[in-house]
């Protein structure tokens, strides 16, 4: 209880803290301002039967009004776990909404077009590539630590996407909304 009051106490100093400085503004995005961003991650898991698995998705930004901002990226993953393999890679383009642009702080809703193509291998037999065209929707929320960098966070998406295996079968269509905090995206934004 007492590391639940400190670790309120920290938080409630510190927006105190900034509210102070308000009108000093570390960061912000402007019309023409071209950003790079991204994120990675890595797991592994232990116990019955070890897994690991690594995301790298780096994307590229350019402000084409005061508001809006165009993306483009890739996406590439890979698990692996016993005997079977998976990886992936995708491209991106999308669009930033920023509520905020000039503050430090910012509400931003993006939506983007995905094309990725996924292979497979299981004791060292290449199962067939599975690829996959997406559209999805997602909040999410931006901060400047410094004039130059931001933190950046999303929240579940909507989405639709639809796979289709080299096999021949028919495409798998699926549409969801995902908005839970067990669906969160932490990433960097560098603002040149």
């Amino acid at each position: 209880m007492k590391k639940v009051l400190l670790t309120i106490a920290i938080v409630a100093a510190g927006f105190t803290a900034n509210a102070q400085n308000k009108n000093e503004v570390k960061g912000g995005f402007a019309q023409e301002d071209i950003y790079v961003s991204g994120s990675v991650g890595y797991s592994k898991m232990s116990g019955a039967g070890d897994a690991s698995i690594y995301t790298f998705s780096p994307s590229v930004g350019y402000f084409v009004s005061e508001n809006i901002a165009l993306e483009l990226g890739l996406a590439i993953s890979g698990s692996e776990n016993g005997a079977a393999e998976s990886t992936a890679f995708g491209v991106k383009a999308g669009a930033d909404y920023f509520f905020t642009p000039k503050n430090d702080f910012s509400f931003v809703v993006g939506a983007g077009l995905g094309y990725t193509t996924y292979k497979t291998e299981t004791a060292g037999i290449e199962g067939p590539d599975r690829n996959t065209f997406s559209l999805d929707v997602s909040p999410g929320i931006n901060y400047f630590v410094s004039k130059s960098i931001a933190l950046k966070a999303s929240v579940g998406a909507l989405s639709y996407s639809s796979s289709k295996v080299d096999t021949g079968t028919k495409s798998v269509n699926s549409f969801g909304l995902n908005l839970n905090l067990s669906n969160v995206n932490f990433g960097l934004t560098y603002k040149f």
